[in-house]
């Protein structure tokens, strides 16, 4: 990568963990998940987390979005730090400023398609902002499938209902925790495509966490974790340069 690329890169930070250590059990059964992580993740980039079963990862983007606790070092979603908010403050912060896309899409199925996706504004006591609204389900070719309830939906609709829902309130950032895991290959395509086009035409922050190297593919920039550490970052990453350093993980932690 050059270095004009680089220096044209966003430089505004969206989330902030600096330090940030997750430490479960005490004496014989105490097990380091996260082993004092620092690492930004920038406006309007899209950054994939990978790593072994084990490494991390997963931890990692749960504490960075006040889904966990951490046991030291601290977290800055923009300008707020997570480990002086109380309980309902986190709550908020959560709502208003944070986008979530699980694996298993986690769809209200009373609801329609329209009213899943505007669930968190609804709760909030907001009103959507209709143009911004209305290119998001655009965006995701959701126009024509409003009115249908998620079990009149396929696994790649109900994940595209999903991702418009994190994208609708405007969120700071948006975090996926293996958002692919459910859907097939070309259904998969998709949702990473409305993904990387919601970072790259609609200025969104997306961070994901998955296994997939054709997955990573999709982002900007690829942060590998191994035994609770950052060990690598790879920008502009392809399938093939993901799975090599995959490999050469896997080697180093046969040899050991």
């Amino acid at each position: 990568m050059t270095i004009a690329s680089i220096a044209g890169r966003a430089t505004a930070v969206a989330a902030r963990a600096t330090d940030l250590s997750k430490i479960y059990g005490q004496g014989e059964t105490r097990v380091v998940a996260l082993d004092q992580v620092s690492v930004d993740f920038r406006q309007a980039e899209f950054t994939a987390i990978m790593g072994p079963s084990g490494s991390g990862k997963s931890t990692l983007m749960h504490c960075v979005a006040g889904l966990d606790t951490f046991s030291s070092g601290s977290v800055r979603i923009g300008d707020t730090e997570l480990g002086s908010l109380k309980d309902k403050q986190l709550t908020k912060l959560r709502r208003d400023k944070i986008g979530f896309i699980f694996q298993a899409f986690n769809l209200l199925p009373t609801l329609t398609a329209l009213e899943n996706i505007t669930l968190p504004m609804d709760i909030a006591g907001r009103k959507a902002d209709q143009q911004w609204l209305d290119s998001v389900i655009g965006m995701v070719g959701l126009a024509d499938r409003l009115s249908h309830r998620p079990s009149q939906l396929s696994g790649g609709q109900q994940q595209r209902v999903a991702v418009a829902r994190a994208l609708a309130s405007k969120p700071d950032i948006i975090f996926g925790d293996e958002p692919t895991g459910n859907l097939d290959s070309r259904s998969g395509a998709e949702v990473l495509g409305f993904l990387r086009n919601s970072v790259r035409e609609l200025g969104q922050t997306v961070v994901m966490v998955t296994h997939d190297p054709v997955a990573a593919a999709y982002a900007d920039r690829v942060v590998f974790l191994a035994d609770g550490r950052i060990v690598d970052e790879v920008y502009e990453p392809t399938a093939d340069s993901v799975l090599d350093l995959m490999k050469q993980f896997d080697a180093k932690g046969r040899t050991s």
